[in-house]
């Protein structure tokens, strides 16, 4: 991954979570079962953690949809209320692709 692509944080953030859960569990004394199930819930909220800003953003983009697809809104109010609500969405969702 090249350092500027714009996930290049989230990657590391996720990966620095996967490793630690890996040196965390080596000197456990559970079984291997146990260990695997750590490694995998510790990628799962490093993963929740990161796209949290994400999924507040669909959210909110959502219901500013419903309330538009509901046609109680004139065309100007609508174009407003998208406008507003793009420019309030967290700088982390602009413009970076998910993979």
């Amino acid at each position: 991954m090249q350092k500027d692509d714009p996930n290049a944080e989230r990657y590391i953030a996720i990966a620095r979570a996967c490793l630690k859960a890996i040196n965390d569990t080596a000197a456990d004394a559970g079984t291997r079962e146990q260990k695997i199930q750590a490694v995998y819930q510790a990628i799962d909220h490093a993963f929740q953690a990161e796209f949290a800003d994400y999924r507040q953003s669909v959210a909110v983009m959502g219901t500013v949809l419903e309330r538009i697809a509901s046609g109680q809104l004139d065309a100007d109010a609508a174009a407003s209320l998208a406008k507003k609500t793009l420019d309030q969405q967290p700088e982390s969702t602009r413009n970076e692709l998910i993979h």
